[in-house]
């Protein structure tokens, strides 16, 4: 996403394909097109999609496996079915499945295989985007980041070998786990996509055609390989390889005509062999942190599906179901320029039919499910009902220790200038650089003139042993020198930076984003040598896959560890709080934490993602009900800045986008 310009397989018996894309095709016999032996075949001809010799039309959509707890695969999967879809389109993220070189995870919510089982148990066919680069907001657009820490710098989504060598080595993995998976293998996949959207980035075509190769050598001559590019003819010169050797297809907004995107769409595929296919129609748009919540009406985002679906053509709705973007996951944008930052939320709603939570009740849900019974030859599922949401009351939280009583015992790198954090070998979380300085009686002038994403300022005295005193914080979007106040010490002053990575840029030409601080730093005008950097990564998406767990919250045990302490924190000074509710059945709920500053929670083990309310719009994160346990659960939140006055949180039973980001009472980004 998105555009802005922009063996065999399992053996499953199948459940009755009640909306497997007999579509209305006026004109066309929906006899088997003179085919023999077409059984087990999807392949494109006379412009149209065949499906074992019978016309077939494409009504998908997105939902991505890695934005949902396995438990609930299924059920989000049933309420696409029931919205009148026949496939699903997914990406793999390649961060997610390869999080250090040469190691490969596929359990948990990384569990690929057991997905396109429940999508092949289920009827539905696959469109894969296993990239290598996929967009989607989400982290560094779906590379790994230790790629930013290769000597010389690759350069990405290029045939650069620094950069190939890697990506060969992952599809050599991923392509033959997915290979048995294939429709002629008698799986659901139909199509896979070839990069993503790659003509709005670059046009290195010899790129591409080494995708085409390392693909078609997995995955062999009859699976159609795909690219998809924005609607325009430069897009589409840059972005596709025309001909017969990859499939083009298009991605458009809900405000552009589809007549002729779909006609331009034909100058880039062979005679007879494009199919009108749009493979990204927007239902909803994403939200950074200090915006207002992306919202499109339902009705008119129906009107505009029923306008591709007259023409004959094929769909596919991004997003069908945006989920969550559960870790350090969620990804960032950029404007003019890198300083121009925009991370995204927490929350991957999308405004998409399917809701963050499942919720199938609102008005674009029922309306879209309308226009598609329209289009296709029998009756759709019946609507499911809501999963049933739960407030579990007020939890009252204690704080246990300062963020800085943590750093003890954890990795430290010493150097002689600050090293960005994927350099240290730290692909998420927090880095805490440490120096000294000399304070002066006027003062001192702090400047750091590029870091991501957003640097913690703390001073203190080593010889006394107190506190970090919180002294300003340096963002990437409004860098500002920091004035630091005199300090009196014996010796140098102690200067903490504590420096947050907040996601990695997924779109554009800033998109090689490295974390931490990235340049010199200056102390009235002197660069400040010798640095040591505290590696701070806390826990992450697939570090604590495992949804139900009888042993208790690892974050527990160390904060256990420490003497607790009552009470509020000042401004400014991170800290770890604890708490606990009880749940004697479980279901879904929302974490509410209006009054609070800025932080990370953890429930069960489990990181539900970043939370800012006091930016908004995002006021509540989402706790699928499979993380919950019967009885006491775990509540952990890393406050970067400051709790609220009673030291609770509250376990709500809806989603709260309704802070105003527009409010006087809002900082802005």
């Amino acid at each position: 996403m998105a555009k802005r310009h922009r063996s065999r397989a399992p053996n499953f018996i199948a459940l009755p394909l009640l909306i497997a894309g007999f579509a209305f095709f006026p004109g066309v016999s929906q006899a088997r097109h003179g085919k023999e032996n077409a059984a087990g075949r999807f392949e494109i001809a006379d412009d149209m999609f065949w499906k074992d010799g019978e016309p077939y039309r494409i009504i998908g959509g997105d939902l991505h496996y890695f934005r949902v707890l396995p438990e609930y695969w299924e059920d989000r999967l049933l309420r696409a079915k029931a919205l009148g879809l026949n496939a699903i389109q997914t990406y793999v993220p390649w961060n997610l499945h390869e999080p250090k070189p040469g190691e490969f995870n596929f359990e948990g919510v990384a569990n690929i295989k057991l997905f396109l089982s429940i999508c092949q148990k289920l009827g539905l066919l696959v469109l894969l985007r296993p990239g290598p680069y996929i967009c989607g907001e989400w982290d560094l657009g779906g590379f790994p980041a230790w790629l930013l820490a290769v000597e010389p710098a690759p350069r990405l989504r290029s045939s650069d070998p620094s950069f190939l060598n890697p990506v060969t080595k992952w599809w050599d993995i991923l392509l033959p786990t997915v290979a048995p998976f294939l429709y002629e293998n008698g799986g659901p996949i139909v199509m896979v996509q070839i990069e993503n959207e790659f003509g709005s980035y670059g046009d290195d075509q010899a790129y591409l055609h080494k995708l085409v190769a390392l693909a078609r050598g997995h995955l062999g001559k009859n699976i159609i390989l795909y690219t998809t590019d924005g609607g325009s003819r430069e897009l589409l010169v840059r972005g596709t390889i025309r001909g017969n050797v990859v499939f083009s297809a298009v991605d458009f907004s809900t405000g552009e005509d589809p007549g002729p995107i779909f006609e331009l769409q034909k100058e880039f595929n062979a005679p007879g062999k494009s199919p009108a296919l749009c493979t990204e129609f927007y239902t909803g748009w994403l939200t950074h942190w200090g915006e207002t919540m992306a919202k499109t009406d339902g009705d008119y985002v129906a009107a505009r599906v029923e306008n591709v679906l007259s023409r004959n053509a094929s769909i596919v709705l991004y997003m069908a179901h945006g989920g969550t973007n559960f870790g350090f996951y969620s990804g960032a944008n950029t404007g003019a320029n890198e300083s121009d930052f925009q991370p995204d939320l927490t929350s991957y709603d999308y405004d998409a039919p399917i809701s963050e939570s499942g919720d199938v009740d609102s008005v674009k849900y029922q309306a879209i499910r309308r226009v598609i019974q329209k289009y296709i030859a029998v009756s759709i599922l019946p609507t499911p009902s809501n999963n049933k949401k739960v407030g579990y009351g007020l939890v009252k939280m204690q704080k246990t220790t300062a963020f800085f009583d943590m750093i003890h015992g954890m990795d430290v790198v010493e150097s002689l200038d600050p090293m960005p954090m994927e350099s240290v070998g730290q692909m998420f979380g927090f880095l805490l650089y440490a120096s000294g300085y000399v304070s002066k009686k006027k003062g001192n002038l702090l400047r750091v003139p590029k870091v991501h994403d957003r640097a913690q300022v703390f001073i203190s005295c080593p010889e006394t042993g107190e506190k970090q005193s919180y002294t300003g914080t340096i963002e990437r979007w409004s860098n500002q020198p920091l004035r630091l106040p005199y300090w009196d010490c014996d010796s140098n002053v102690s200067l903490s930076i504590l420096v947050e990575n907040m996601g990695r840029v997924n779109y554009g030409s800033y998109i090689f984003d490295k974390k931490g601080i990235l340049s010199s730093v200056f102390i009235d005008d002197n660069v400040l040598n010798t640095w040591k950097m505290h590696l701070m990564p806390l826990d992450n998406l697939h570090e604590v896959h495992k949804t139900e767990t009888t042993v208790k919250d690892s974050f527990s045990r160390k904060l256990d560890a420490v003497n607790n302490e009552n009470g509020t924190t000042t401004s400014g000074e991170p800290a770890f709080y604890i708490g606990y509710f009880t749940a004697r059945k479980k279901h879904d709920t929302y974490i509410s934490f209006r009054g609070w500053g800025k932080g990370l929670a953890f429930v069960n083990e489990y990181n539900i993602g970043r939370y800012w309310p006091s930016v908004g719009p995002q006021c509540n994160l989402y706790v699928p009900a499979p993380m919950l346990r019967y009885g006491e659960n775990t509540l952990v939140i890393l406050e970067l800045e400051s709790p609220n006055s009673e030291l609770a949180v509250r376990s709500v039973d809806m989603p709260d986008f309704t802070f105003d980001s527009a409010g006087p009472n809002v900082r802005q980004l």
